[in-house]
């Protein structure tokens, strides 16, 4: 199974992943992971990201895609991946293309799970991280017992910043602009499948696991 997973933030994407690799021997790559490990390995490209990542830019296509190329040549791959937050552009989604080419690789499926802004808005900026152990709630899914402090450890809770919503909505706009031409670029292809992300979390997994094996 190599799979897709797409989605705008807050849609559940690492959720779904999570379950993925449960029931199936594959690895889940996101792009965050693969930066780390590339930095933290010593690779010539990880210490190239490196200096983009210290000094808060973006890391350029060409460092990103030859991350991606490392990653997925690795032997935990050969059987499979979840790969999440990559492609985020057309750009990078031809150089994909290329890279599993080289791999003698075919992607099963483009997997969207698909949530209104409105709810993903909900969604995440009802999160609340606790400052002391990181435990994450939410005030409508998820609240504490005690309003402001963690079941946990009795942590004073605090809603970071890139969940505040004007943050979210920008957040939303950007994935929107970049994410639409990649639907239509996996429709022709064929692999794209869309889920309804508001259905309860067994739910979506379940849609998710038929569509993928479909």
């Amino acid at each position: 199974m190599y799979i897709l997973l797409m989605g705008p933030p807050g849609a559940g994407k690492g959720t779904q992943a999570e379950k993925l690799v449960a029931d199936f021997p594959i690895p889940h790559i996101s792009t965050g992971d693969m930066f780390r490990a590339a930095v933290k390995n010593g690779t010539e490209l990880g210490k190239e990201a490196k200096k983009y990542m210290d000094a808060g830019g973006l890391v350029p296509d060409a460092v990103t895609i030859g991350i991606v190329r490392e990653r997925l040549s690795q032997a935990d791959c050969a059987k499979g991946f979840i790969l999440d937050g990559f492609p985020r552009t057309k750009e990078q989604a031809v150089a994909l293309d290329g890279i599993l080419k080289d791999l003698g690789i075919k992607l099963t499926a483009a997997v969207n799970i698909n949530v209104p802004d409105k709810e993903l808005v909900s969604r995440v900026t009802g999160r609340r991280i606790c400052k002391a152990c990181g435990a994450t709630y939410h005030i409508k899914f998820n609240p504490t017992k005690q309003q402001g402090v963690c079941d946990k450890c009795g942590g004073s809770l605090y809603q970071r910043d890139d969940d505040k919503e004007e943050t979210v909505k920008k957040r939303l706009e950007a994935y929107h602009s970049q994410t639409a031409p990649l639907i239509a670029y996996y429709e022709k292809q064929g692999v794209y499948k869309e889920i309804d992300g508001t259905q309860q979390i067994d739910k979506v997994y379940a849609d998710v696991v038929a569509r993928v094996k479909g």
